[in-house]
């Protein structure tokens, strides 16, 4: 019952920005860590950046200084601030929650988007 829906993906030029959003719905206790994964053609998924509850983040390091990720609690939303986009951050990004639905026992779990397609290409 818990869902996240990933939006603002597109295409954009070398130097460009985009800003990316994912709303996680349903019934919830809380939502613990977020973050944003992606995965280009041919290659695995690997992670871009979380951030925990307390606002911590982490960044993978070809993206730390270009991303940043944010969250709004009252609106369960995380974002994904990205500037200074190069053609190899192409890929279909994944928005990634860690979930508490119940207050006993406490037992959190993971959900993903969908997916969002960016697309960095002059």
């Amino acid at each position: 019952q818990v869902q996240l829906v990933e939006s603002g993906g597109g295409l954009v030029q070398p130097g460009g920005s985009l800003r990316l959003s994912c709303v996680v719905s349903g019934r919830m206790v809380s939502i613990v860590t977020m973050g944003w994964y992606r995965q280009a053609p041919g290659k695995q998924r690997e992670l871009v950046a979380t951030i925990t509850s307390r606002s911590g983040t982490n960044y993978a390091d070809s993206v730390r200084g270009r991303f940043v990720i944010s969250r709004d609690n009252a609106k369960s939303t995380v974002y994904l601030q990205m500037d200074s986009l190069k053609p190899e951050d192409t890929a279909v990004y994944y928005c990634n929650a860690e979930v508490v639905i119940s207050t006993w026992p406490l037992r959190p779990s993971d959900y993903w988007g969908q997916g969002t397609q960016v697309t960095v290409s002059s």
